[in-house]
């Protein structure tokens, strides 16, 4: 028994991770519904992961911004703002892209029986506004990322201040060093939950193949193929980009891969925060950046959720038998950027974005409830995408931060 502890100890976690999906597939496929005797154990996967998020935030952005001078953190912030909202854009445009040439639902019909009610939308100033909390608790308790990231950023700066002034040069020293030491501590602690990854992703994807089983899958597969089709092609793009701004993509996805596959099981972009900055920092990465936008793209860069929108404008389109024109489409890429921005943090923000969309252009919400049918099989591709995005961008930023600087130096 101690031989195969130690075995499974110094196994490489992307090959636990692997062998675990692979199993809980298998498990699932056999023991359909059955399976769910495992949820525990994938609760508690989603418990221990969610239970790291605040101390990793707000430790890890306070470090980094003391790391850094302000006017640099501005800069950063500014270009990582940019990028989110012209990568959301972009995934749609390549979801209506792939969705126009293989033009899933067509010969489809609604019988009729389909209902949904449409979620609640808060819309992009309740989203800004969230962003300052009126309680630090409360922001904490709710999970608010947004006023996290604020609230680490305003006592970050507050310290760095503390640091550099002549009274309070000492004070803040020692609460630097106290903060610095909670982040190493609590990076000890995700090593130790890192080795429970596998056996909560065994469990939470054998527990999604029992529920859904085949019959799911082969009911709307053409929809289900096209939307991977594209999320695959945003792959492809960011690994275009990557090249053009010299970071080798061999490199890139050996360290994205874990969060990306943890994504794709959890279908929780906010749960694999914990490992994406793991790997953010395995990288090379520096804190200031990747403490702040991380955080924020887990809450407002969707770019899997965008490419689900548009491709599931373009199915319900065909499925009335009214394709989309281009000005519609025009709509589509508008208001799914600002739909994606306007529910973040709400559960199931994927179907919360495409009911919004579906308002806008009028198009039946009975196709939102088909949709739902294969929530879960399209979420995971969509998920893992949108972390794949988030640590893309983040790597890209760092590029342009490395050129600047070797051109200062010169």
């Amino acid at each position: 028994m101690k031989t195969i502890w130690k075995a499974y100890i110094n196994a490489s976690l992307i090959f636990k991770i692997t062998i675990a999906l692979l199993l809980g597939i298998g498990v699932g496929l056999v023991f359909g519904e059955e399976a769910v005797v495992l949820a525990p154990l994938g609760d508690l996967l989603l418990s221990l992961l969610t239970f790291l998020i605040i101390p990793l935030i707000l430790f890890t952005l306070i470090v980094g911004v003391n790391q850094t001078g302000i006017s640099d953190l501005g800069r950063m912030g500014g270009k990582v703002f940019l990028y989110y909202a012209l990568s959301s854009a972009f995934a749609i445009i390549v979801g209506l892209t792939v969705a126009t040439l293989l033009q899933p639902g067509t010969g489809m019909q609604l019988d009729g029986s389909e209902t949904f009610d449409v979620p609640e939308n808060p819309g992009i100033i309740s989203v800004l506004l969230s962003i300052v909390p009126s309680n630090i608790f409360t922001a904490f308790s709710e999970l608010n990322l947004l006023g996290i990231i604020f609230t680490a950023l305003a006592f970050g700066i507050a310290i760095s201040y503390m640091r550099s002034s002549t009274e309070l040069g000492d004070l803040g020293g020692h609460i630097y060093k106290t903060v610095n030491a909670l982040n190493e501590a609590t990076l000890l602690v995700l090593k130790v939950i890192l080795q429970y990854v596998p056996i909560g992703v065994f469990a939470i994807m054998a527990e999604t193949v029992g529920n859904q089983g085949l019959d799911t899958l082969f009911s709307l597969g053409e929809m289900v193929v096209v939307l991977y089709v594209a999320l695959i092609a945003q792959v492809v793009i960011y690994t275009i980009l990557l090249l053009l701004f010299k970071v080798k993509p061999g490199a890139f996805f050996k360290y994205a891969r874990t969060p990306m596959i943890t994504a794709f099981v959890t279908q929780s972009s906010s749960g694999t925060l914990p490992l994406t900055l793991d790997a953010a920092k395995n990288m090379g990465l520096p804190k200031s950046l990747y403490g702040f936008s991380l955080p924020l793209g887990a809450t407002i860069n969707m770019d899997g959720a965008a490419i689900r929108i548009a491709v599931s404008a373009v199915f319900a389109a065909n499925v009335v038998g009214d394709p989309l024109t281009i000005s519609e489409m025009l709509m589509v890429v508008l208001v799914g950027t600002l739909a994606s921005i306007g529910t973040a943090g709400v559960p199931g923000a994927g179907i919360v974005m495409i009911a919004t969309v579906f308002v806008q252009l009028g198009l039946p919400m009975e196709a939102v409830a088909l949709l739902t049918a294969i929530d879960a099989l399209v979420g995971m591709g969509c998920t893992a995408l949108n972390v794949t995005g988030d640590l893309a961008g983040t790597t890209l930023i760092n590029q342009t931060e490395e050129k600047k600087q070797k051109t200062a130096a010169q």
